[in-house]
């Protein structure tokens, strides 16, 4: 229609009669969008004709078209095109106007003509709020979130903060009690969120059970602590939904931001980072720089570390574990160590946390499983058939709930030649917290295969005995924190002797772990401790140097 109307104007523009050109009476009814002719006269300008379109559009009392077509005048242009729109928010309408330049009767004119794009505009602004709102519970999706603060940073606001809270618990009350208890636990989270925050706060659904809460800061930033804190306490009352009664908890990020941030996913991401933080220590934690610079080593830790898993180029010590009464050495166990591509060497205490993070260790626990039975196969062979010793290898809680570890385990024997007697597992009592039922069954399916179980740090957890009692486990490992300072320190010597009264009634055998002198051996041997292991007997050595070890204790 808009070209249409651009015809007519340029039709009557290039009328060949007359240097003074007309429009003539009735013409402009051809065209059945509105449509207008101004005329330019001393002093001002004003509607000259209209059509009926026009007047049914309600644009003849229009303050802002005489501006409109003054400026576009004033412009030399022939035509041009731009939006418009007028009235007031509710009965806003939106068009897209045509000017073209013309001579009437000698004066200077213009045909302007509209377009209603008020459907097609509204339609785009619908869709536009559906992607930008959560269609569970109503309050805007990340990329709201993110429109929101973007808002707040052109807007200057001189000082802010971003809240992200996280559901713990919440993928297991949704995979226990289905998905529309899940959903009705968000959307009830939400309103107890939202009471909990003051009416200038923008509350947004992040993720899945991730919620952000953008704040505007009016005095100082201990107001962001009371929000917080407003926030726990608005959660900590019981959930009670259908039959349920749930108790929810959070982990709450705080990162803040004032009119020189530039990027608001770089203030979400902080306050992530900081959330991170909070699943930890249990507490709302704020931003600070060297969190995210920690963050950003362990991505790239985990990046070299996928690498190095792949391409086999991690390694396993042994340490001895020695018969405590004759000091032969009863097996070893194998420990996980890397060297990157640099020289760089990294501590298990750093890597292997930043495996289980990431789903790492899985590969990395099948790698070190498959690797210890094959070097002590090695050494059966070296040794003529049999060289006497077991191998222990650890298990991650991950690895445990993740993986398929009876399946594993029998692979590895199977392919190495190694009985399963010969094969030890050490697991944390970490693990058996997570899922008893589950690590119940995968205990008794390793059983089945004749391997040996043993917990590792035995009395640094909460285990209790009712699960130790009913599990397959056939040795308690004491951990070195009751062992280090054993000969000073009574009470360490009382905490051991019930641990190994309590071995000794369940029918398992103790490792110590952690000796650092012989008299802490003797020591131990004499309460009835039956194996350790530790520097007083030899560091972890490489496989070579292992056998060799091996060789000469047990000559």
């Amino acid at each position: 229609m808009a070209t249409r109307a651009t015809w007519l104007a340029r039709r009557t523009a290039t009328h060949p009669d007359s240097h003074t050109l007309s429009v003539e009476d009735g013409a402009l009814e051809l065209v059945p969008i509105p449509l207008a002719l101004v005329v330019v006269v001393p002093g001002e300008s004003r509607i000259e004709m209209h059509n009926r379109a026009f007047a049914r559009a309600r644009l003849t009392d229009e303050p802002q078209i005489m501006p409109l077509v003054e400026a576009f005048l004033a412009s030399g242009s022939m035509t041009e095109e731009r939006d418009w729109q007028t009235g007031a928010t509710v009965e806003r309408r939106h068009y897209r106007v045509n000017l073209s330049r013309l001579l009437h009767r000698g004066r200077p004119s213009c045909i302007v003509s509209f377009v209603d794009q008020t459907a097609e505009v509204r339609t785009e602004e619908t869709l536009r709020r559906e992607m930008a709102t959560d269609s569970l519970t109503g309050l805007p999706n990340r990329s709201g979130f993110t429109d929101a603060l973007e808002a707040s940073i052109a807007a200057a606001t001189p000082c802010w903060a971003v809240l992200m809270i996280d559901l713990e618990r919440f993928s297991r009350f949704n995979a226990c009690l289905g998905s529309l208890v899940g959903d009705e636990l968000l959307i009830t989270v939400a309103r107890r969120i939202k009471g909990a925050l003051r009416h200038s706060d923008t509350l947004a659904r992040t993720g899945g059970d991730e919620f952000g809460v953008l704040l505007s800061i009016d005095a100082d930033r201990e107001e962001v602590d009371q929000v917080a804190r407003r926030i726990r306490d608005a959660l900590a009352t019981p959930f009670r939904l259908g039959d349920y009664e749930l108790r929810v908890s959070c982990a709450i990020g705080i990162a803040f931001g004032d009119a020189e941030v530039a990027d608001p996913e770089d203030v979400i991401r902080h306050a992530q980072v900081a959330m991170k933080k909070s699943k930890a220590t249990k507490n709302a934690e704020s931003y600070q720089t060297r969190a995210l610079d920690s963050a950003r080593a362990e991505f790239a830790m985990e990046t070299a570390l996928r690498r190095a898993i792949e391409g086999e180029r991690l390694n396993l010590v042994y340490q001895p574990i020695c018969d405590l009464a004759t000091g032969r050495v009863n097996g070893f166990e194998a420990l996980a160590r890397w060297t990157d591509e640099y020289g760089v060497r990294h501590e298990p205490s750093r890597f292997i946390p930043v495996a289980e993070e990431s789903g790492l260790i899985v590969p990395l626990g099948r790698w070190a499983l498959d690797r210890a039975v094959r070097t002590l196969a090695e050494w059966d062979e070296r040794a003529g058939g049999f060289c006497g010793v077991t191998v222990a290898v650890n298990l991650s809680p991950i690895q445990l709930q993740r993986d398929s570890i009876p399946g594993i385990v029998q692979r590895a024997l199977h392919d190495s030649g190694v009985a399963g007697e010969r094969l030890k597992l050490e697991i944390t009592e970490s693990a058996l917290i997570a899922d008893p039922d589950r690590i119940a069954r995968v205990l008794t399916g390793l059983k089945k295969l004749g391997v040996t179980i043993a917990m590792d740090d035995f009395g640094t957890g909460f285990s209790n005995l009712a699960s130790l009692q009913k599990l397959p486990i056939d040795v308690l490992k004491i951990d070195r924190s009751f062992v280090t300072g054993l000969l000073t320190d009574r009470d360490k010597v009382a905490i051991v002797r019930a641990i190994l009264g309590l071995s000794q009634a369940l029918g398992m055998a103790t490792v110590a772990e952690g000796i650092e002198a012989n008299e802490v051996g003797q020591t131990l041997a004499a309460l009835g401790c039956t194996f350790g292991q530790g520097y007083a007997y030899a560091r972890p050595l490489d496989p070579e140097d292992a056998y060799a070890f091996l060789r000469e204790r047990n000559a």
